[in-house]
């Protein structure tokens, strides 16, 4: 019997804006990669959007929070939680209407929270951080 793909379908390009493109361009900016941003507003979750992003080692990772961290404050948008910062394998930063999740590669891979919400739409974002944080829904 075939597995069937309930993984929503979209067409188009999804600009994403305000706090959420904020993220995404300070991630890009410290050479995220595989930065894929979540929309889980038609899912059961209990936020709107997930950032997905991998740094290659523990110092990136650290790098990536902190950017994000200080393009949010420049906005006024401070996180209600941080966990994980200290170990730096998977740092997630909760500001209620998105989460930024950001793994070591290893730690990503195990987690698989791509496959967990497979649910969600997924929006790829083009690695230039001067894209305005655009994003291509796939389905």
């Amino acid at each position: 019997m075939a597995k069937t793909d309930k993984r929503r379908t979209t067409t188009g390009r999804k600009r994403l804006t305000g706090d959420i493109a904020r993220a995404v361009r300070a991630a890009l900016e410290k050479k995220a990669q595989d930065v894929v941003v979540l929309d889980l507003r038609h899912t059961p979750a209990f936020t709107d959007f997930f950032l997905l992003c991998s740094g290659q080692n523990a110092r990136q990772v650290h790098a990536i929070a902190d950017a994000v961290e200080e393009a949010l404050k420049t906005a006024k948008v401070r996180p209600a939680h941080i966990e994980g910062y200290d170990r730096a394998e998977w740092v997630l930063m909760d500001y209620f209407t998105f989460i930024v999740h950001i793994f070591t590669p290893q730690t990503r891979a195990f987690y698989s929270l791509e496959r967990l919400w497979g649910d969600a739409e997924r929006i790829e974002v083009s690695d230039d951080p001067k894209n305005d944080a655009g994003g291509t829904a796939r389905p």
